[in-house]
């Protein structure tokens, strides 16, 4: 039986106090120390597909990906904290900020590894999570992302063998918000309880019906 939104938040919550605190540093890939570039060289992109948990750790296995952040955008709520968000009321999506060395993977590669990380078809949330909070989408942050994002999703919409319809949105970047500090690295942190999470929401198992096997 897929795991609930609302067992996620409980469980969420009970970790607050172990784990402590918010707006914690951002989560380092373990690839950052291969990047040359300084930070300020380093590209971003925006992704939300569902738990933002399950997508750092997409992200994190790419080469050229120096960090990733979970947290909030799409909304009309500053600031907004986890529990707001998955309550619903504040408009954002969960999403990671993604940031990478253009030198050694480009944006084209990041959204091949969206799309294959995401269910498109479902306008209603992600997998076991349900809410406009784990909504899908690609956030662009100027005009040739855009341009890459619409023209990625037109690629899928014209493949006969790609699931249908694909109701991903693409809209232009609001603020990104960062989550607590306890989902940042929560993959890393908490292998059991995350693999648990991720096994009774079926992800794995609805993206291979999907897309086929992953690799």
């Amino acid at each position: 039986m897929p795991l609930p939104a609302t067992l996620r938040l409980f469980c969420c919550l009970l970790l607050i106090a172990a784990l402590g605190g918010c707006g914690g540093p951002v989560h380092r890939n373990l690839d950052a120390e291969q990047s040359t570039l300084p930070a300020s060289e380093l590209e971003t992109a925006i992704f939300a597909a569902g738990c933002f948990w399950c997508v750092e750790e997409a992200f994190d296995a790419v080469t050229g990906v120096v960090a990733t952040e979970s947290g909030f955008i799409g909304g009309h709520v500053s600031d907004p904290s986890y529990r707001q968000v998955v309550s619903g009321g504040t408009g954002h999506a969960e999403a990671v900020k993604v940031s990478y060395d253009p030198n050694r993977v480009d944006y084209a590669t990041l959204l091949h590894v969206f799309w294959r990380n995401v269910d498109p078809t479902d306008a209603g949330g992600q997998f076991c999570d349900r809410g406009p909070a784990y909504r899908s989408g690609i956030f662009y942050l100027d005009e040739a992302q855009e341009a890459l994002a619409r023209a990625s999703k037109q690629a899928l919409i014209d493949d006969p063998d790609a699931p249908k319809p694909i109701v991903t949105e693409i809209t232009a970047a609001t603020t990104f918000y960062p989550a607590e500090d306890y989902h940042q690295g929560y993959y890393r942190r908490n292998p059991l309880r995350y693999n648990y999470y991720k096994t009774a929401c079926r992800r794995a198992a609805r993206l291979e019906e999907l897309w086929g096997p992953a690799g």
